[in-house]
Parts: structure tokens; C-alpha cells; sequence
């Protein structure tokens, strides 16, 4: 694979082929961070009814869906969810919500994700 700016893969391949001693990469942080408040996830909503939510979530794997899954789940209001994860390479996910008839299915959903989040404020790297 070519770069098309040689400069680039010049530099790249001069740093490598430095004496181990003379180079030390720099520290990737100085102080340690805090973790972003909000992630941007794309979602599109398929169904919308009074009690049932469809929604397809963009490049997002198990490891989100999951802890939704299971938090809406103990829900009191929540009759069902799950999520349909498709086929791995070529299918977004989709998430089903289904509520009891008192409870707004976007009142739900959004209470258990402001409680993850508040969860997940305080991490650090």
C-alpha cells in the first residue's frame, strides 16, 4: 500500500527503524481524564406506537445494548425487551421496547438511560 504522501511513510519508517534507546514514544495522557459525558449513537426509529418502541441503533454492538437490555428488563414498567442483533457484517441491531399500557414507552427509556448514565459520570481512564 502506497501513501500518497511519501513524506508521511518516510518519517513513519525512519522513527521505526530508530536504536531502541533514542526513542521513547511521549505519554499518551499527563493527567488522567475524565470519560466523555455523552456518546452520539445513530438510531432510527422503525415503530412508534403508544406502548412499543422499535428502534435500529447504528454501528453499536452487544456490549450497550446488553446493559439497556438488562435495565429495562427490571423495569417495572417494562413488559418486554430485547434486542435483535442480525447478521454480524450487514445488519445493525434492532431494539424492541414494549410497555405496560400506564407507562409512555419514551419516558421509560429515557429514565433508564439518564440512570446509566449518571452510573458511568464519574469513570476515569
Amino acid at each position: 500500500m502506497e501513501h500518497k504522501n511519501k513524506e508521511v511513510q518516510m518519517w513513519s519508517i525512519s522513527r521505526l527503524s530508530m536504536p531502541a534507546k533514542r526513542y521513547r514514544p511521549r505519554r499518551r495522557f499527563k493527567t488522567r481524564r475524565k470519560v466523555a459525558r455523552s456518546v452520539i449513537m445513530g438510531v432510527t426509529v422503525l415503530l412508534k406506537e403508544k406502548n412499543e418502541l422499535r428502534l435500529r441503533i447504528i454501528g453499536e454492538s452487544h456490549t450497550a445494548l446488553q446493559v439497556l437490555r438488562e435495565r429495562l428488563n427490571n423495569h417495572k414498567s417494562v413488559d418486554y425487551a430485547n434486542y435483535f442483533p442480525g447478521h454480524p457484517e450487514l445488519d445493525d441491531p434492532e431494539f424492541y421496547i414494549r410497555t405496560t399500557s400506564k407507562a409512555g414507552v419514551e419516558k421509560v427509556l429515557n429514565e433508564i438511560i439518564d440512570g446509566v448514565a449518571s452510573e458511568f459520570e464519574n469513570a476515569s481512564l
